[in-house]
């Protein structure tokens, strides 16, 4: 295994921004990029920085060698190719050219968003991340897998779902890895394919508790989410993205997180393990 730290040895004065830093993807960045020795300077709401107010960007970009960029709620939002092109430009213009963005693989409605980043003027890399196993732990879908049943329009696709922590190493070894990636775009993902259900089965079996997947039409859990409250806009955004992104597009495996970090992606399988240990589905 590779250890990214040895490749920190001229970046240890390095500071990286990371967007999104309290969050589901940027608190594994920035855990990631400390570990590799360099200085992150976290940047959400609570410490001044709001991608939709571009007065806040310079105080937070200024002084910086790189940043991590992860638009909030979706790259393929129809304001994140406006909003990632233009604190691009304004990085750039401060003198931070080193940028890496996070995306989605598969999604035909983030390519705008990473051509914004790539015509920027700066050093860029795109991660497209496949679909998170940590979804399954943190954030809407625990609910259901806590009383028993996952409703969820993902049919029996195959996914192969890559663990945020490998997410996060990959982030920290490009941007300490000087010029190697930049001007690339790299896919990450898990080391085997699953379907929903078949991750749903992994879980119910380490927790012990009988759980079900249940496949929904898409059109119907956009309605509803929009039950829940979700704005009409990102339901639209999101039906659009899901009906793209579950026709089998994904269903292929890449060696891109052993090609930057040296080792093989973790399982599905130890992630499940941890997070019930650690009681993610505990009622």
């Amino acid at each position: 295994m590779t250890d990214i730290r040895k490749d920190t040895a001229n970046t240890q004065s390095m500071t990286v921004v990371v967007t999104g830093a309290s969050g589901r993807t940027g608190s594994r960045v920035a855990q990631a990029a400390r570990a590799a020795g360099l200085t992150v300077r976290a940047a959400s709401r609570a410490r001044g920085f709001d991608w939709e107010d571009p007065t806040t960007w310079a105080d937070t970009l200024r002084d910086s060698d790189a940043a991590y960029l992860v638009y909030p709620s979706d790259v393929g939002a129809p304001a994140a190719a406006e909003g990632v092109g233009a604190l691009a430009r304004e990085a750039v213009g401060l003198g931070v050219r080193r940028l890496v963005l996070l995306s989605a693989r598969g999604e035909a409605q983030a390519l705008p968003t990473e051509e914004a980043l790539a015509s920027s003027g700066a050093d860029w890399t795109v991660v497209r991340a496949s679909w998170f196993a940590q979804n399954f732990s943190e954030g809407p879908l625990v609910e259901g897998l806590r009383h028993g049943e996952l409703v969820f329009p993902a049919g029996e696709v195959r996914e192969p779902f890559v663990d945020l922590r490998d997410v996060g190493e990959v982030v920290a070894a490009v941007l300490a890895s000087g010029d190697r990636y930049v001007g690339r775009t790299l896919e990450v993902t898990g080391p085997r394919l699953l379907t929903w259900r078949e991750a749903v089965a992994e879980i119910s079996e380490a927790t012990g508790v009988k759980m079900t997947y249940t496949p929904a039409p898409v059109r119907a859990y956009g309605q509803t989410l929009a039950g829940f409250g979700v704005p009409t806009e990102e339901v639209e955004l999101l039906i659009e993205v899901f009906e793209g992104l579950m026709d089998g597009r994904n269903a292929r495996l890449t060696d891109d997180v052993r090609q930057v970090l040296g080792r093989e992606a973790r399982d599905f399988g130890e992630f499940v393990r941890e997070a019930a240990s650690a009681g993610a589905w505990h009622v």
